[in-house]
């Protein structure tokens, strides 16, 4: 489920623009109309799906299934058909293993020093043993990899999602994990480290098959929930925000303790160190 809301990776500057085109439209189109207060069971339901600029959100989930239908799904397609299985795998976890210091970061600022080890082993072994990240060595010896990013970060610190929103190219989100977009996107060393048009040939590049390599993922359910749903972009936006409860409870619950030599829980369990 991770690949279905994690395939974005726009500048911070495009991100600006995306989302003041988002709110002018948004002023344009107006809110969704609230039920009358004298219907409790109707206003409950409005605000348990805090989508207070549905209308708006529909319009941008209508133009991005068509640039996905027009342009992105065919290309996924042709990657799959292309690539191997293997291959496809390799590309993914290459990068994945780029994008370690955004998660490294936002494993600190949660205070899950587990975490932060299990994340700093994968990068050292992954990079030198599994070939700069093309194979997971380090998932077949105990560190899993886990996700964690700045919306996760601000969520374990308590603040609220705030209402949806559907944003032009980025798709489903929310005020608090948009700003964490935004700020892991500024926090990446590829937007900030390096100049000139070879750098930019690679920031772009690893955007271009980020996107194609996460899209190709999930092209059979997203395929699956298009053909099924009664509503689509209803299905998506109850998937987003169950996903993101999930990742949240993961994280909250992980207080594994750092222990005297470092070694991987094979388990997953907590492992204290021995009393003295």
């Amino acid at each position: 489920m991770r690949a279905l809301f994690s395939s974005r990776f726009p500048t911070a500057g495009s991100v600006r623009s995306l989302v003041l085109a988002g709110l002018m439209v948004a002023g344009l189109a107006g809110c969704a109309t609230a039920p009358p207060a004298d219907d409790p069971e109707a206003v409950a339901e409005f605000k348990e799906l805090n989508d207070p600029i549905e209308p708006t959100n529909r319009v941008f989930y209508a133009i991005n299934t068509a640039l996905d239908d027009a342009l992105l799904a065919p290309v996924a397609r042709g990657y799959r058909a292309v690539f191997p299985d293997v291959v496809r795998t390799g590309i993914s976890n290459v990068l994945v293993n780029l994008g370690t210091p955004v998660r490294l970061g936002n494993d600190i600022l949660t205070g899950k020093p587990r975490r932060a080890g299990d994340t700093t082993m994968r990068f050292f072994i992954n990079s030198t043993a599994g070939v700069l990240g093309f194979f997971d060595v380090a998932a077949g010896m105990g560190y899993k990899k886990t996700d964690t990013d700045f919306g996760l970060t601000l969520a374990n610190l308590g603040v609220e999602e705030g209402p949806f929103l559907f944003l032009p190219i980025l798709g489903p989100s929310g005020p608090r994990d948009l700003t964490g977009f935004v700020v892991d996107r500024a926090a990446d060393p590829f937007t900030w480290v390096g100049q000139g048009t070879a750098v930019v040939a690679l920031g772009w590049s690893r955007t271009g098959v980020s996107a194609i390599s996460v899209r190709e993922k999930v092209l059979d359910p997203v395929e699956q929930i298009k053909k099924t749903a009664l509503d689509p972009y209803a299905t998506f936006r109850s998937l987003y925000r169950q996903y993101r409860t999930a990742e949240l409870t993961k994280l909250k619950n992980d207080n594994r303790a750092t222990i005297p030599v470092w070694f991987p829980d094979r388990a997953g369990e907590q492992i204290n160190p021995p009393a003295r």
